[in-house]
């Protein structure tokens, strides 16, 4: 990957200046919680559950933008601070429950205490993704927002099938050309907008990074026990990539034989 990486309080950035027509964006890759927060009175098991952030998503959204010579903008912060893929609005940006875990620290907050999370953990990452977006204009060079999830495989007592999701909202072009990339393993089970879809809220960072931009958009889900190890998430990447690369051919962004082919 280019470039080295750029870390503030809040966004990660490696590959700024990566000349392939991946943006991915990864909002759940840490589970951190700033001091101030005191914890969000969580216990230790709970902090770094799969409901404080997406374990194995970073590993596996760097891996992804290595291989696609794209950019990556991680957050930094756990979501039970504020989750990037949510607006200011939404109860969920702040969740006082996730799942089946309470989280003391976001019970009753007032609008100043909601405003200083905003303005402190999720416009900075917007600003990031906006920041690059431009630069990338700037250049014309062909973008795609592509956004890496992981998901519990069991979720409210019920076991999950899915193993990798390919999410998206009202634009499927992206989307549908991955799921047509004759590279797709017959033997994995993968579905269009499972578990998650957009009547769930998480297309979000969708809607404002890419398609209010034009650019053509996806978002990732892949199921946490199958990125345990780096062997796992260097399997799946190497799936996911054999998926992505042709798709963003067909769609003119990213020309055959290009970087990291």
């Amino acid at each position: 990957m280019q470039g080295e990486p750029q870390t503030d309080a809040m966004v990660e950035i490696i590959g700024a200046d990566a000349k392939g027509a991946a943006l991915v964006l990864c909002e759940h890759a840490a589970h951190a919680i700033p001091e101030r927060y005191n914890g969000l009175g969580l216990t230790p098991e709970a902090a770094v559950s799969h409901a404080a952030w997406d374990p194995g998503a970073r590993d596996l959204a760097v891996y992804l933008a290595d291989c696609l010579d794209g950019t990556l903008i991680a957050a930094t912060v756990s979501r039970l601070v504020y989750d990037c893929n949510r607006p200011p609005e939404a109860a969920s940006a702040m969740p006082e429950k996730s799942e089946l875990i309470e989280v003391p620290g976001n019970v009753g907050l007032t609008d100043a205490q909601r405003a200083e999370r905003t303005d402190t953990v999720y416009r900075p990452f917007c600003a990031a993704v906006s920041n690059v977006v431009a630069a990338r204009q700037q250049r014309r060079q062909p973008t795609a927002v592509i956004t890496v999830h992981s998901f519990t495989p069991v979720y409210y007592g019920e076991t999950r099938e899915t193993e990798i999701g390919i999410l998206h909202d009202c634009d499927s072009d992206l989307a549908d050309a991955i799921l047509h990339s004759p590279a797709k393993a017959a033997e994995r089970v993968i579905h269009r907008n499972q578990p998650y879809g957009p009547e769930d809220g998480v297309t979000h960072s969708l809607q404002i990074h890419g398609m209010a931009h034009g650019l053509p958009n996806v978002m990732i889900e892949v199921r946490n026990d199958l990125l345990q190890t780096p062997e796992d998430v260097a399997d799946i990447g190497q799936e996911l990539c054999a998926m992505i690369r042709p798709a963003l051919i067909d769609l003119g962004l990213q020309p055959e034989g290009g970087a990291n082919a």
